[in-house]
């Protein structure tokens, strides 16, 4: 007999579209809120640095730039997480 698993039907976590919030840090660098936006425009070609809220940490060693970008499905929010989390200059991002 096989056992025959209901596909997962819970409603999504996230009504798109939507302004979404996204956390980006990585070591203080010149170009890394330009490379960050430049990343993003990539999959959402209308977002701009005044998009953009940034934060140093207090030794000014870290920086941490907040994102609020309009994304229309959860495969467009996936796409941005996997091109920022794979540049080198991104310690990691929420």
């Amino acid at each position: 007999m096989t056992n025959y698993i209901e596909p997962h039907t819970a409603p999504p976590l996230i009504d798109f579209p939507c302004l979404f919030p996204i956390k980006v840090m990585g070591e203080t660098h010149d170009t890394f809120t330009t490379v960050i936006a430049q990343m993003i425009q990539t999959i959402v070609p209308n977002f701009t640095a005044e998009h953009i809220e940034m934060r140093a940490s207090s030794a000014g060693k870290y920086i941490s730039l907040t994102c609020s970008v309009y994304v229309t499905s959860q495969a467009q929010l996936d796409d941005i997480y996997r091109i920022l989390t794979a540049h080198p200059l991104v310690k990691f991002a929420l």
